[in-house]
């Protein structure tokens, strides 16, 4: 029986040749943007930047048209901020916060509230693990954010999700999981008197 010849392994594609998201292409944009603002581009060239960067089909492509561009501030390497609601809760904004790329909120006995509504993010995606517990997590986001809930287990005290579909461009998605418990996990955008809050104390410049 003559030997079969062995199969040739697949080929490993290089980084660079991987096709780019659009998520990717909308953070080259947001840099493009920024440098601009800085002086470091003329309006001119960002305009043809940022035809190339939403024409890009690779990360090669897109890396191209921000090699000469100082690499940005990231939260991606920061550690997880973890919240605790203990006997009095516990809760972040609705004041400016630094946001990392992964967000861990127990519910426990007092509740958690995260607030990302003064926020400025410039993150893709950012990983919120909320787990209800006895008192719950509630999760408001801006207009104009969008939540993927898929991940997340209801539990006994369910998931509310009153978030709208709509996102606009260089808004970060808020990946939702982990479990409702008993007190049950809300995700919503700001309510109406958190609304007045907001436009009678605009964030400051």
């Amino acid at each position: 029986m003559t030997p079969q010849p062995p199969e040739p392994s697949p080929r490993r594609v290089p980084s660079g040749e991987l096709r780019a998201s659009h998520d990717e292409r909308e953070a080259v944009v947001e840099q493009l943007r920024d440098a601009a603002a800085e002086g470091r581009i003329d309006f001119d060239e960002l305009d043809a930047r940022v035809e190339q960067a939403l024409t890009s089909k690779t990360r090669a492509e897109l890396a191209a048209l921000t090699a000469d561009l100082p690499t940005p501030h990231s939260s991606e390497g920061r550690p997880p901020l973890v919240l605790k609601g203990g006997v009095f809760g516990a809760s972040v904004g609705p004041g400016r916060w630094e946001v990392p790329g992964r967000v861990i909120a127990h519910g426990d006995v007092g509740g958690v509230k995260v607030d990302f509504t003064r926020v400025e993010c410039r993150l893709a995606e950012v990983a919120v693990e909320a787990y209800g517990e006895t008192a719950g997590v509630t999760i408001v986001i801006p207009d104009g954010w969008a939540a993927d809930t898929s991940g997340m287990d209801p539990g006994l005290g369910g998931l509310k999700d009153e978030t709208t579909p709509g996102r606009l461009p260089g808004t970060p998605l808020i990946r939702l999981t982990g479990s409702g418990g008993m007190g049950g996990v809300v995700i919503r955008h700001p309510n109406r008197r958190e609304r007045r809050k907001l436009s009678s104390n605009p964030p400051a410049d």
